[in-house]
């Protein structure tokens, strides 16, 4: 028989991160991409923005594995839809919006793809960052006497 001292497997798994797409973990990765801010406009869901523009929602009120609503592209938003537990989304999914029934129904890899992708096609459409130009210097009241 194997012999394994015990806690060795414990050990063996430590060394790698199985982290679950809960709610922490979508805000954590939404809140890692450049000018993304967070708002919540309807009552418990929570936006994720990029300059001004919701890229991710999610339902605070279902828990830790929320539903998730996202922009999918065109070539993998019928794809997606054959998926058991994500459908259209609501108002939008005309709009190739897709909502995902609960955030652990994908592997984290594939959901971070999902909502990398979102933001991608969403920032390529949202008005440009502003620039602050430098203001130029008023020209003195004062008049200068021969």
């Amino acid at each position: 028989m194997f012999a394994c001292p015990c806690g060795a497997i414990a050990r063996a798994l430590a060394r790698y991160h199985f982290s679950m797409p809960d709610v922490d973990w979508i805000r954590k990765l939404c809140l890692s991409f450049a000018d993304v801010t967070e708002d919540m406009p309807w009552g418990d869901d929570l936006c994720f923005k990029i300059r001004g523009k919701i890229f991710v929602g999610v339902v605070l009120s279902d828990g830790r594995f929320p539903r998730i609503t996202l922009k999918a592209s065109p070539e993998s938003f019928h794809e997606l839809l054959e998926v058991e537990g994500i459908s259209p989304a609501p108002y939008v999914g005309r709009y190739k919006w897709t909502q995902i029934a609960s955030s652990n129904l994908l592997q984290a890899a594939e959901l971070e793809s999902l909502i990398r992708q979102s933001y991608e096609m969403v920032a390529a459409k949202a008005p440009k960052a502003k620039t602050v130009a430098a203001k130029p210097k008023k020209k003195s009241a004062k008049r200068h006497r021969k």
